[in-house]
């Protein structure tokens, strides 16, 4: 999270995440697209890979919640939408760090589909990620209004006018989903600078942003392990809330581990190091699990049941060298963190120890 500039601009430079974001929705809705075998999809075709409708919720489809948000109804509507994610996402990342970023963008996503559900009266089937986006200007309204974001009061003048007059001209537009991510945003935001805010009295240092990004994809990952299978206990009243009270506290005992590990000398390697181990533990897991599940239904094309097949038959290859892969991205990423941990003789940790108590707040 960097300070301020002096000279306010109209438009920032999209950093890491957001060119992550857009490439995994590029990808996802260009599937789609040749699918569908033109520039636009069905909606039989966009239901089947995680459009959001009325029912979901009711029938324990949660991972529409996220699923729907890559998907595009055609061009036109993907090219609106990751412009948007372009001109919102890079103030917003530059100015609470790419982990914030995304957690803000999912909170906007999910929480936006969910009291879009609640406001819909009749059914309906929405796609696009127009609420994460939606929850980005909300999250840089947040920052603003308190005066904590670097930008003149047309941005947002322009931009939610431009968005107004859109919608008003175009009746396919989901007002509710609209309206729901930009107040999951705001919310999320205010959230996370409460946090920022609080931890200073359980954390000791400030976590470089390549690790906070590492903890919050494992914390996703091992919440979707969790969740796939312990299913009918989350579903199951008092036992759900135990599972989701024991999660929690896993993953609090896990944060404050690495803030001890990181006020030691040489701290910030060892951190670096175990965060790729636990990321090739992941894949493999993931890798096994995919195979656990696919392997047994297969598909029904020809192209892709021999791609299937081959897989199927060499999961334990697949899964050694994606695990090869995950550690040399993660030493990739993480690589100026490395080199930094290695040289220390003792000034990092109090280094970080002196950023956390710099800062209050986002």
């Amino acid at each position: 999270m960097t300070t301020n500039r002096a000279s306010p601009g109209f438009f920032e430079v999209p950093h890491a995440a957001v060119y992550a974001l857009m490439t995994a929705t590029v990808l996802a809705s260009g599937f789609c697209f040749i699918q569908a075998g033109g520039s636009s999809a069905p909606s039989e075709l966009l239901f089947r890979y995680g459009g959001m409708y009325s029912a979901a919720l009711a029938r324990h489809e949660y991972w529409r919640l996220i699923a729907y948000g890559f998907l595009h109804v055609n061009f036109i509507h993907l090219t609106t939408n990751m412009l948007c994610l372009v001109l919102w996402g890079g103030h917003l990342e530059r100015r609470v760090g790419p982990a914030y970023f995304v957690i803000i963008y999912f909170c906007a996503m999910a929480f936006g589909a969910i009291i879009g559900n609640a406001i819909h009266a009749t059914p309906y089937l929405t796609v696009g990620a127009s609420g994460a986006t939606s929850g980005i200007l909300g999250a840089l309204l947040c920052l603003w209004i308190p005066g904590k974001l670097d930008v003149r009061f047309d941005f947002f003048a322009i931009n939610i006018g431009l968005n107004a007059a859109f919608a008003i001209s175009n009746s396919r537009i989901d007002w509710a989903l609209h309206l729901g991510g930009f107040a999951a945003g705001l919310i999320a935001c205010a959230v996370l600078d409460l946090v920022e805010k609080v931890t200073p009295y359980a954390l000791r240092c400030k976590f470089p942003e390549t690790v906070k990004v590492n903890l919050v994809l494992l914390g996703c990952a091992a919440a979707l392990w969790l969740w796939t299978n312990q299913t009918q206990a989350l579903l199951a009243g008092a036992a759900g809330w135990i599972a989701a009270a024991g999660f929690a506290l896993a993953c609090c005992t896990v944060v404050k581990l690495i803030d001890l590990a990181l006020s030691i000398k040489k701290g910030l390697a060892i951190v670096v190091a175990a965060l790729a181990v636990a990321n090739a533990a992941g894949v493999v897991l993931g890798v096994q699990a995919v195979a656990a599940s696919a392997c047994v239904a297969r598909w029904p094309r020809a192209p892709q049941e021999n791609l299937l097949g081959t897989f199927c038959s060499n999961s334990m290859l697949v899964a050694g060298l994606t695990a090869v892969g995950a550690v040399a991205l993660t030493l990739l990423a993480c690589s100026r963190e490395i080199y930094r941990g290695i040289e220390d003789v003792g000034f990092v940790g109090a280094s970080l120890r002196a950023e956390r108590n710099r800062r209050h707040g986002l």
